[in-house]
């Protein structure tokens, strides 16, 4: 018995995890929401005291969103920021780096930007090459391959060697008994 009562347990953890999108529904637009509703999930929002008191909240919520109203900013608002701004661009800073932060923060960065990206990239490349080895400092460089002209200059030179000491050895048959 105890498995049976197991069941609807779980079975309505499982629908309550798929009702928050349709509570969001509902909650936004509940003439659409109801329609498109299945008749599943209106039977569960019926039968479950979580998704209920769950949906009143968001109700709540969203009814205290409605009235509350937001501050008028400050007019002067923003000509104290851009003179504030302008104070600090003008300050003397208090060292290089303090320099070239100040260069980096209050002037277009347009033109370092590509700068900045191809000097990381040569960094990140130089430093994964030495790290995994790539660029060995110590080491010769290898020889180069040898070409295939090169290569049928040295055959067509052990050939002529070995016709010389072919006829070499020939001469020396003839000569002694031949």
């Amino acid at each position: 018995m105890a498995p049976m009562v197991r069941m609807p347990k779980i079975r309505m953890k499982l629908n309550c995890a798929g009702m928050d999108a349709k509570l969001a529904n509902l909650l936004l637009d509940p003439a659409a929401a109801t329609a498109t509703l299945p008749e599943e999930a209106q039977a569960h929002l019926a039968g479950c005291d979580r998704c209920r008191r769950e949906l009143a909240e968001l109700r709540a919520t969203m009814a205290l969103l409605d009235t509350w109203k937001t501050p008028e900013p400050n007019p002067y608002f923003l000509t104290r920021l851009e003179a504030r701004l302008r104070e600090e661009h003008e300050a003397a800073p208090a060292g290089w780096l303090a320099t070239l932060r100040a260069h980096l923060v209050f002037h277009p960065v347009s033109h370092v930007r590509p700068l900045a990206a191809m000097a990381l990239t040569i960094v990140l490349l130089v430093g994964g090459g030495a790290y995994l080895g790539i660029t060995d400092w110590n080491q010769p460089p290898a020889a180069p391959p040898q070409t295939a002209v090169v290569h049928d200059l040295q055959t067509m030179e052990s050939n002529a060697q070995l016709l010389d000491q072919l006829e070499a050895l020939s001469s020396n048959n003839e000569e002694s008994g031949d």
